[in-house]
């Protein structure tokens, strides 16, 4: 797994790439919260996530909840259909708004 954060005012702009596992979620988890002590928006480009487990969904929706206490928002962008049918299967997509392009992602923040 790759993650190249940016940040752009009170957004935070994840890149994210390869799989999001057991191993790889927790290092995933602190480099976002880390990179969020400051904002309460995020932004998860996913279009190059090829597996996301259990503990890749955990890890999303424990971000979610820390960003929703501050009453800020979680975009994912480019979530493929398989991992968006198990998002749905699960109940988890409810939690996120989705968008194809970062541009839509950014706009989605505001």
């Amino acid at each position: 797994m790759a993650i190249e954060t940016k940040i752009d005012g009170t957004n935070v702009i994840a890149t994210v790439s390869g799989e999001i596992d057991g191993k790889s979620a927790p290092q995933l988890q602190s480099e976002l919260l880390a990179a969020l002590q400051d904002g309460n928006r995020l932004l998860v480009d996913m279009k190059g996530v090829t597996y996301l487990s259990s503990a890749g969904l955990r890890m999303l929706l424990l971000l979610y909840r820390q960003i929703a206490t501050k009453k800020g928002k979680v975009v994912l962008v480019g979530v493929s259909d398989e991992i968006r049918d198990t998002m749905s299967m699960t109940g988890f997509i409810n939690f996120f708004t989705l968008v194809d392009t970062q541009e839509a992602g950014i706009s989605a923040l505001s």
